[in-house]
């Protein structure tokens, strides 16, 4: 099998019927297998799913979660499962256009590129969604070591050697672009065009970002507890010049009573950087206590194939 699509399933009965079918018509050298992932989808998804596979015209592979672990953790379930020496993966939505996959995957292989990203020339997403994603590639800028202004789609076609290094993280908190960034940098990233939203609105609302941005900052990278120790530094050395200052005053003026308003302002300064220090080091602590603890990264409730697949 020369090139896998795994896409992940969440809400998507309305779309991921058309998805498979333009997928199936397509004619990339050495075939394609179709990866669905439904990742405890709260709809009829997983009945859509599992009616096109005994009509299906190509290999497919349906893999049920037994709960929703989100996108990352269903693609990193995907990823495992598949077996082409490219892989591509992508949503549900229609919003990546299927005829694209074709595009992607020839500049990906002829090219010789490990990773190659997607980037849109115009986003057809809510204001505060692609508000949300372009502090999320400017959070990624500082944080994971990334070719300068590449932007970090979920529609993006990976060579064998990347998937199976990606594969190998067993965490339970997986961000496919940081550990793809880990692997290589022989990246590169084409335009294609990006569709309105047939129905429906995203599953990514703000809690979600939330999670996906504390993902980035926290599972690979040490930034967070840096930002802490020059914080702490900061702290320390106004603290300084404030008690500096105050006996400077004491000398000076003899008998003027130290201000309400400059001890309040310190207390609640310093207060707020150690709460925010405690909260940054017990994130770490807490994602450190899980993965010790074996939460699992995603739990395969059920795996049905397709009559045109090879090797169930």
């Amino acid at each position: 099998m020369s090139l896998s699509i795994v896409i992940p399933v969440y809400r998507g009965a309305n779309t991921i019927g058309q998805v498979v079918a333009e997928l199936s018509a397509l004619q990339p050298e050495g075939g394609l297998e179709i990866i669905l992932v439904n990742d405890g989808s709260p709809d009829n998804s997983g009945d859509v799913c599992r009616s096109m596979l005994a009509n299906a015209t190509v290999p497919i592979v349906y893999i049920e979660h037994a709960r929703n672990y989100g996108e990352h953790n269903a693609v990193m379930t995907g990823l495992r499962r598949a077996r082409g020496t490219y892989v591509i993966t992508m949503d549900d939505d229609l919003q990546n256009p299927p005829e694209e996959v074709v595009r992607l995957y020839d500049h990906a292989r002829n090219g010789g590129w490990d990773v190659v990203y997607t980037r849109y020339a115009v986003k057809q997403h809510a204001l505060w969604r692609n508000i949300g994603s372009q502090f999320a590639n400017a959070v990624a800028d500082r944080l994971l070591d990334k070719p300068k202004g590449l932007y970090l789609s979920s529609f993006r076609c990976m060579a064998r050697l990347v998937v199976e290094s990606v594969t190998r993280y067993s965490g339970p908190y997986p961000y496919v672009d940081g550990l793809i960034m880990q692997i290589t940098q022989r990246i590169d990233s084409i335009e294609v065009k990006h569709l309105p939203r047939v129905e429906g609105r995203s599953n990514y609302n703000l809690t979600r970002l939330i999670r996906l941005w504390l993902n980035l900052a926290t599972s690979f990278s040490l930034a967070p507890l840096r930002l802490a120790i020059f914080l702490g530094i900061g702290m320390s050395v106004l603290g300084t010049i404030g008690a500096a200052a105050t006996i400077l005053e004491a000398l000076i003026t003899r008998g003027t009573p130290s201000g309400y308003a400059s001890t309040m302002v310190v207390i609640l300064l310093v207060g707020g950087v150690q709460s925010m220090i405690l909260g940054v080091l017990g994130e770490y602590v807490g994602r450190t206590f899980l993965s010790a603890n074996g939460k699992p990264q995603g739990t395969i409730r059920d795996i049905a194939h397709s009559p045109e697949d090879p090797a169930p």
